[in-house]
This record gives C-alpha cells, sequence and structure tokens, in this order.
C-alpha cells in the first residue's frame, strides 16, 4: 500500500548539514510532458527551491523549506509529478527509449516499464528494490545493476547455403561471434550477446531472426563493488515479463531482510529453488531456453 505524504517516504530526503530537505518526484522511464516541465519550473519559482535530474531518470527539488511540503507535494500531484521513493521501496522505473526511437530497440521497453511502475511503485520493501528495462543488450540503461532487470534479446538464426561472404555482419559485431571462412558464415553463440546487431547489418536478409524475448536478472548490485544479476529465465511476451517481475518483487516482499543489499542475500534466500519455483511456474512454451 501507498503511504500518506505525511509519513518518512523515501522521497524526502534529509540534506546534509541543513534543515532543508530533498523532494524526489516519480516520472516514469524520464517521460514527462512540456506542460510539466513548465509546472515544475513554476514550482520551483514558487518555493524558492532548485532542480536538479537525477541517473535514475527522474527530478529533484533541493533546499525545500519542510514547513512548505504538504502545498509542494499537492501542487506536485496536480502537475502529474508526484511524490517519488528513495528508501526501501519499489523505486522509480526505469528505461530506455526501446523501439520507440532506438534503432537497436529489440522491445518496447517504455510499455512495459510503465505497466510495471503501475502495479510496484512505491511498495514498502525490505531492500531498495531498482527496476529497469532495457529493450537490447546494450544494457544502456544498466538494468544488470539492478535488483531487477529486463533486458530485449533476440537470437539470430543464418539461412544456410545463401551467404555471399560479403563480410559486412563481422565488422558490426562486437563480440567476434561471426566470421567468414572460406565463403561461409560461422557464427558461435558462445561469444554472442543476442543483441541483434548481425540481422540489422546484413544487406541480403540472410541473417533473420527468432521474435524478441525478455531476459529478466535477479541481484545486480551497483556502488563501491557493482556486479551484475543473476540470470532468472528469458520468457518470450511482455506478459510473461510483466508476470515474473511481480514474482520476484513478492519474493523479495517476503524473503529478504533489511540490513543488507539483495545481492549478498541471494544464496541465504537460496535463490536456485527460487529460480526452480519460478520456471515450474510458468507456462513451458512461454520460456525461451538456451539464453
Amino acid at each position: 500500500m501507498r503511504r500518506s505524504a505525511l509519513d518518512d517516504r523515501g522521497g524526502i530526503i534529509t540534506e546534509r548539514g541543513t534543515d532543508r530537505v530533498t523532494v524526489r518526484l516519480r516520472i516514469v522511464a524520464g517521460m514527462v510532458s512540456p506542460d510539466q516541465l513548465r509546472g515544475l519550473a513554476d514550482i520551483a519559482a514558487r518555493y524558492n527551491v532548485g532542480l536538479s535530474l537525477t541517473v535514475r531518470q527522474t527530478i529533484e527539488l533541493f533546499h525545500v523549506d519542510p514547513a512548505h511540503l504538504m502545498d509542494l507535494i499537492s501542487d506536485l500531484e496536480k502537475n502529474g509529478t508526484p511524490l517519488g521513493s528513495e528508501k526501501t521501496e519499489v523505486v522509480n522505473v526505469t528505461a530506455c527509449p526501446g523501439i520507440d526511437r532506438c534503432v537497436f530497440g529489440l522491445i518496447d521497453s517504455l510499455d512495459l516499464a510503465k505497466k510495471i511502475d503501475s502495479i510496484h511503485f512505491g511498495r514498502d520493501m525490505p531492500v531498495k528494490t531498482r527496476i529497469s528495462v532495457s529493450s537490447c543488450p546494450h544494457s544502456c540503461m544498466s538494468e544488470r545493476l539492478c535488483e531487477i532487470g529486463v533486458t530485449g534479446v533476440v537470437r539470430p538464426q543464418r539461412k544456410s547455403g545463401d551467404c555471399t561472404g560479403c563480410d559486412n555482419c563481422t565488422q558490426y559485431c562486437k563480440k567476434g561471434a561471426i566470421s567468414v571462412k572460406n565463403g561461409l558464415l560461422h557464427m558461435d553463440m558462445e561469444k554472442c550477446i543476442l543483441c541483434g546487431m548481425c540481422i540489422l547489418s546484413c544487406p541480403y536478409g540472410i541473417i533473420h531472426a527468432d521474435p524478441p524475448a525478455y531476459q529478466i536478472t535477479v541481484g545486480g548490485r551497483r556502488g563501491t563493488s557493482p556486479a551484475a544479476g543473476r540470470h532468472l529465465v528469458t520468457v518470450k511476451s511482455p506478459k510473461e515479463a510483466l508476470r515474473v517481475v511481480g514474482l520476484v518483487v513478492e519474493w523479495i516482499y517476503r524473503s529478504a531482510w533489511d540490513g543488507a543489499l539483495l545481492s549478498d542475500q541471494l544464496n541465504d534466500l537460496n535463490f536456485d529453488r527460487f529460480k526452480g519455483r519460478v520456471l515450474a511456474d510458468l507456462p513451458p512454451d512461454e520460456i525461451e531456453t538456451g539464453y
């Protein structure tokens, strides 16, 4: 349940060495309208506070007088840019532009992020829970370093016998997963990161693709010792991706404890057993194997 603004919300952050606070906003995937931006400028001027952009696609109002908090929060709600989260909650859900405007996009990251936010944002959790969606393995959102990450992936397929040996795809593959030997195309799936660059680069359409899939990782970590999350499952549809994210959120809520990052708890929480339960719960035809 969402708490009221009178409670100690994570979106209200005590500032260093002052009696002022910073107010973090809820802006899903960094998407904000011109009217909302104008409204935020007016609000900042009205309360004589500063504005700053965060690394997680939201905005903060800083040097806010706590005496004005309730009026400020009310104005933010009316502007469609309400109070966000920061502590042990599901915080601002981030996403890249995806297929909306990125040439490398594989999945509709923005739509998935909005749906995740509408269900899970602001939920009280035992640990801070960051969720991020990247439309492809280039991982512009560093989603694998979040507690829950969703990455769009695609598996290339080669039409045997049709390759001209032009070598164009090998120039685009940054992982050395493709080579042309004696005029024949060879693909090393051990090196392939499932980004689909070879598919885009083939001028003859010889390399095609399975439908994009959704790779979900758990337990990523930022900070002084960054580490990628563990692979949980790769599913075929956004519906199942949304469902799996919900299962992970519920698992964290019921199983994790405060005082330690989720990444440091995975072994004690028996992540592998949880993974087995997720795989058993999903329809077999929705699970992508070999990813």
